[in-house]
């Protein structure tokens, strides 16, 4: 009997640890790295969250790992997952490439803990306001910890992932979530989606580096040149890459194939004005603030080739881990 009532307060301790383990913190002062919980918010757009419309707080997880043998403040990453979430493949795939360059990673993960396998066949599951509410939140939190220089913290993405990496570039958002000076020190996109455009007067001001694929049909690179150049019109320092005859996930291992069932936005066309709240269609300047709804449900399309390629993976790890060295002065 006392060894049952033994295991059964074992049993008690441990499920108390992993509650503990399982709570949300609201810095890092502790130096903890592994799996970290946090609060983050759930907008249901983006003008919802630029309003900092009344929503309850959000427990999320990510991933820190910090790089082996280096000593004092090392700079980080946050890296925001595509619309297939987090996956060993590429997430970790890319923290350890970090890591080998003495950056930390975090990696962020906005669907697991929402109850979401994947949005990229129903992109109507979470708005991607979530992802870069969760990717600011990321960036606060790490500001805290006593091995992360707050000043050389960056943002990568990939996919849906890409639109928080370009779109935390713009001060709006920035100042949805955050009430101090703290900003990414850099961004990094790569194959975001690029045809709907959000704009401001204020940006951040940190470099941006564009990784696209030439082939991709998915979220085609014409449109992320030409938003590219509106960022380096508002004084931002921008440096655009397209690897040839690669498609979108080029930096994955699976060979190409074209997904019938993928949601692709490659025939919408607008901007939205984050200081005037509206929406246009960006070709036309057509508002259409009051049906974008419809406007949005009638441009989207289905199918798209997603794939490796190993060329343009070799190449955008080395890409990356320069401009990464360059803007940090590592």
């Amino acid at each position: 009997m006392r060894i049952v009532l033994a295991s059964l307060a074992l049993i008690a301790v441990l499920t108390a640890l992993g509650r503990a383990d399982e709570a949300p913190v609201a810095g890092l002062a502790d130096g903890r790295t592994g799996k970290i919980y946090f609060e983050s918010l759930t907008p249901p757009g983006y003008f919802a969250l630029l309003r900092r419309a009344p929503m309850p707080k959000t427990t999320i997880f990510g991933t820190l790992s910090l790089p082996a043998g280096v000593a004092g403040r090392v700079p980080a990453m946050v890296i925001a997952h595509g619309s297939a979430g987090v996956t060993r493949a590429r997430e970790f795939w890319w923290a350890e490439q970090l890591n080998a360059a003495g950056v930390a990673a975090f990696i962020v993960d906005s669907f697991a803990p929402r109850g979401i396998a994947e949005t990229a066949t129903d992109q109507s599951q979470l708005s991607t306001a979530a992802n870069l509410a969760d990717a600011f939140a990321a960036l606060k939190l790490l500001a805290t910890h006593p091995r992360l220089n707050p000043a050389r913290i960056g943002v990568m993405g990939f996919s849906r992932g890409g639109i928080v990496a370009e779109l935390s570039a713009l001060e709006p958002y920035r100042r949805a979530v955050i009430d101090d000076a703290t900003r990414f020190a850099l961004h990094i996109p790569l194959y975001p989606y690029c045809n709907d455009w959000h704009v401001s007067a204020r940006v951040t001001g940190a470099p941006l580096l564009f990784l696209l694929a030439g082939s991709d049909d998915y979220t085609p690179p014409g449109p992320c040149r030409d938003y590219a150049e509106w960022f380096r019109s508002k004084g931002a320092d921008v440096t655009v890459i397209v690897y040839p005859g690669a498609y979108h996930g080029f930096d994955g291992e699976r060979a190409p194939f074209f997904y019938p069932r993928l949601v692709t936005g490659r025939n919408c066309d607008s901007v939205a004005d984050l200081d005037r709240f509206t929406v246009a269609i960006r070709s036309t300047g057509q508002d259409i603030t009051g049906s974008a709804r419809d406007y949005f449900r009638n441009c989207l399309g289905k199918g798209a080739t997603v794939g490796g390629n190993a060329e343009a993976r070799r190449r955008a790890t080395e890409d990356i881990k320069a401009f990464i060295k360059r803007v940090f002065k590592m």
